[in-house]
């Protein structure tokens, strides 16, 4: 995990390489993700402007003595990503050290991290002081899992779009408070 941590990269750095990605693709792929980047580095963008730590939180991860790290592989076009990741980001600020590891750089990391046989992100990795895996949580919320197997039960009835526009609310109203609670309880 040390290697993973030390070719991973800084809330910032991931930002900026989403805006370069978006303002000059150099890949199909980046190509045909324009829309996810630019929603998702909106999404990351109102969700810095609105998370506000919620103190009964910030004492809990006190009282845990947690002096580990955060390392999340992600990418900035994942919708997930974009309502979680700035969250976990400001909440460990200046608490404990949160690390990006792009999951499309190099697939090695996330195949150890599947869910249900698929690379989703983001997967937050839970590390002690020495690198070691101490728990890991990921792709959503317990909430967002939850809409995910409704669509899945019926997607006649429930459809995928209603399903991506609930998770969105779900989203915008939580502001990042159910993954950091489910993320604190595996600290």
């Amino acid at each position: 995990m040390k290697n993973y941590w030390e070719k991973s990269i800084s809330f910032e750095e991931y930002l900026e390489i989403g805006k370069h990605r978006l303002a000059n693709p150099a890949t199909q792929q980046e190509i045909d993700y324009k829309q996810y980047y630019e929603l998702g580095l909106q999404r990351i963008d109102r969700t810095l402007k609105k998370y506000v730590a919620d103190e009964e939180q910030v004492k809990e991860l006190e009282s845990k003595n947690f002096d580990g790290k955060i390392l999340i592989i992600s990418e900035v076009w994942c919708g997930d990503a974009s309502a979680t990741v700035p969250a976990l980001v400001k909440f460990f600020e200046g608490k404990n050290e949160v690390r990006i590891f792009l999951r499309d750089s190099d697939k090695s990391l996330i195949s150890q991290f599947l869910t249900n046989g698929t690379e989703s992100i983001p997967k937050v990795i839970i590390l002690d002081k020495d690198f070691n895996v101490k728990n890991s949580w990921g792709p959503r919320p317990k909430y967002g899992k939850e809409l995910l197997m409704k669509y899945k039960a019926d997607p006649e009835a429930y459809t995928k779009d209603q399903f991506y526009n609930d998770l969105q609310i779900y989203y915008a109203k939580n502001r990042g408070k159910d993954a950091v609670q489910e993320i604190l309880e595996l600290i």
